[in-house]
Order: structure tokens, then sequence, then C-alpha cells
């Protein structure tokens, strides 16, 4: 009996280590109308009505995107969007069409810092918030926002977060 409650307890504290460099991002829609945001490589898609969040686990040495998809119709996991479609799937595994305002990360391995920044590059579809709980807020409220990547060589928009730190993404702040 006493090796079964210490294997409970040595497979309880590695499930917590191993969540313990991941990060938790919570995505909101603000918005007056629906929005089906979209992740990648971590999150899929899922439609937000006003009001609605969702919450995505992105674990630690992960670099991803979400953004939000507007004008959409699904059937059976298969449609369209009007902005950010990724191939007519609701779970997206490939990158949205542009325009696509978009909330890029790379969350750090093994305790190293972790980065977030929005991107223009690809266009501009919603208006966005970013942040990070340890970090400054990305406001972008519409095309050619001064806080976000307007082209492709520019890096200096990126912001640094410490490692397990929590993120919020929301469309229409």
């Amino acid at each position: 009996m006493a090796s079964r409650a210490a294997s409970l307890v040595l497979f309880l504290l590695a499930a917590f280590a191993a969540g313990a460099n991941a990060a938790t991002f919570n995505i909101r829609n603000n918005c007056g109308y629906t929005v089906w945001p979209a992740g990648i490589p971590v999150g899929g898609g899922v439609r937000l009505n006003p009001g609605q969040s969702w919450t995505v686990n992105v674990p630690a040495g992960t670099s991803g995107r979400f953004w939000g998809r507007t004008g959409c119709s699904f059937n059976g996991g298969r449609g369209h969007c009007n902005s950010g479609d990724c191939a007519g799937a609701l779970s997206c595994s490939v990158s949205g069409q542009t325009p696509a305002t978009l909330a890029e990360y790379t969350i750090g391995a093994n305790g190293a810092q972790d980065f977030y920044d929005i991107s223009l590059v690809d266009g501009f579809n919603q208006p966005m918030d970013f942040s990070c709980s340890t970090g400054v807020n990305i406001h972008c409220p519409g095309a050619g926002c001064k806080q976000a990547y307007l082209f492709p060589k520019d890096d200096t928009k990126t912001h640094a977060c410490r490692s397990n730190s929590n993120y919020q993404v929301t469309f229409c702040p």
C-alpha cells in the first residue's frame, strides 16, 4: 500500500513538473459579432459568440499563433471564412489566409523567457489586444497600428515575458 501511495505522489509531482513550463492562453471575444479563433500548432479552432472565452494550454518549447476568423460557415467541421480561413477547416492545421491579425508567441523551454507580438504582416482583420501576465499589453485597434509588426524585416515589436506566464488575447478590446 505504501508503494502505491509513493507511486501516486511521484506521478503527481512529475505531472506538475511537466505542466509547470506550459502557458495558458485565454482568448476572449469582446466583439458584437461571432469570431472563430484559430491557433496552430496548438488550439485548432472554435466558435466564440460575443462575450465567450476559450482557454488553450500551450506546452513549453512551442512557437505558434492565434488569429480570429470572421464570416464563417461550417457544416461537420468543413466550411469557409471570409477572413483568416484555413483551407476550409474548423480546426486549423495550417495558417489562415490573409488578411489575418496574428498573435504570435514562443513559449520558452526549461524556464527560458517567452516572447510574444502582434503581426499585421498578413494584413488586418480584427482589432486585438495581446498581453502577458508579467509583461506589457499590446494594443492594436486598427490597420497600421504602431505596436504591431507591419513588415517582414521589422524586428522591434517583440516583447519578453517570464516563463510560466498566462496570456490574454482579446478581439475587439
